[in-house]
């Protein structure tokens, strides 16, 4: 309301549409996040997932001809990235029992210094243009085409985190890891399944990303780890594990896109963005532990 006040561009249909778009990087990697936090984990590598998958979708649509092709060469690359990162980062958690915060921060200098080996710390350019126009700038009824992967893809996340047997079973090794044991859950296996979402998650922002930018880049996705927590921690996520609702996330990702969306609309420079976003988390993680323990 405050935005609409001060700001009359800001409910233009052109600018929602825009909000709209730029939010759905932030709620591929929210959605993931929320997945292992639910799981009483934390991935702090998805920014450089994002960054690594950028730089080898690049090469490899860049080496492929100009046509639907090369969208299906980025989509499958990109993929194995992501699932690839999220089964290291599972198997480091589940089987070496290494503190989830520490595996993915280990991980995130790997792959970072991954990306920046392969790029050379230069843009890769050269993408077909078929793929840029295909996942980055094409619209379905009106409706771009990540808008539309990003509605599609919160249904079926939704879907199977409350009605499939394998999301039940996140959400029992969160709230209590030992009853899951006894109840049969297979927790090593839930764990690596949750990474893998995660990372295969991130790794579809960085394909959209990179079609967006038309190049890959070492540098994109840095932003993006404390955002996707705040958004999750935002939607009622705990940091804890064992509760989060997917709905509440993707509201979290729309408050932090009007946010960012209207500070820069009202040119609030010497006020960024992620001085904000700090303090937000910061006051949602103390209600949020002050509620558990009155």
């Amino acid at each position: 309301m405050g935005f609409t006040i001060m700001e009359p561009r800001f409910l233009d249909g052109a600018n929602l549409m825009n909000i709209a778009r730029q939010s759905v990087f932030l709620l591929l990697i929210a959605m993931g996040q929320m997945i292992v936090l639910i799981n009483a984990q934390l991935d702090l590598s998805v920014g450089a997932t994002v960054a690594l998958t950028s730089v080898i979708v690049a090469m490899a649509t860049a080496a492929t001809a100009d046509g639907p092709g090369s969208v299906l060469v980025g989509i499958a690359v990109g993929l194995v990235v992501g699932g690839a990162v999220g089964l290291l980062n599972g198997l480091i958690v589940a089987y070496l029992k290494v503190p989830s915060f520490m595996a993915t921060l280990g991980s995130t200098s790997v792959l970072t210094g991954l990306a920046l080996i392969i790029s050379k710390g230069a843009p890769i350019v050269g993408v077909p243009l078929t793929f840029t126009d295909a996942l980055a700038t094409s619209s379905v009824l009106g409706i771009p085409v990540p808008v539309l992967v990003g509605i599609t893809l919160s249904i079926g996340v939704g879907v199977f985190m409350s009605r499939m047997h394998a999301g039940r079973n996140m959400y029992a090794v969160g709230g209590n890891r030992a009853a899951a044991l006894v109840a049969g859950v297979n927790v090593k296996r839930t764990i690596i399944l949750a990474f893998v979402m995660c990372s295969m998650l991130a790794a579809l922002a960085g394909i959209l990303l990179t079609a967006r930018v038309g190049s890959g880049e070492a540098s994109l996705g840095a932003s993006y780890v404390m955002l996707s927590i705040a958004a999750a921690v935002l939607g009622g996520t705990s940091l804890f594990g064992g509760e989060g609702v997917l709905w509440r996330v993707v509201l979290g990702v729309v408050f932090l896109g009007v946010l960012s969306n209207g500070m820069n609309l009202l040119q609030c420079f010497q006020l960024r963005p992620g001085i904000v976003i700090g303090a937000v988390l910061i006051a949602a993680v103390a209600v949020e532990r002050f509620r558990e323990t009155t």
